[in-house]
């Protein structure tokens, strides 16, 4: 027996703002008829990611996440330019190594990475 991952659930307040947002940052379309309660962006093509599904619950967040969203991009500043506009917050900027990245977070408050190509 094996498995697969479909997708990523993300628990939100509101889940059809939360998709729209999400589907802005990747470029994608947010499925038909999102609600507050329930909203997702399927994967047409596997190279854009996994299918996002937002399920609404009533607690708010209060920690870090435990598993976030890196992306990747060629053009680090004005990506992440772009993301601010959007409405993520810049929490921090990192380099080890060779490697340069920075935390963000969606409206909501959930964790992400940028990651410079």
């Amino acid at each position: 027996m094996s498995n697969s991952v479909i997708g990523l659930s993300i628990d939100c307040a509101d889940a059809a703002k939360l998709a729209q947002f999400w589907a802005d940052v990747l470029g994608r379309e947010v499925n038909p008829q999102p609600t507050a309660e329930f909203a997702a962006i399927d994967a047409h093509d596997p190279t854009h990611g996994p299918r996002l599904a937002f399920h609404q619950v009533p607690e708010p967040k209060t920690i870090k996440n435990r598993l976030h969203l890196d992306l990747i991009s060629s053009e680090f500043a004005a990506e992440s330019e772009r993301l601010l506009s959007l409405g993520a917050t810049r929490v921090n900027d990192t380099r080890k190594g060779g490697a340069r990245w920075t935390t963000f977070r969606d409206p909501e408050g959930n964790e992400f990475d940028l990651v410079a190509d």
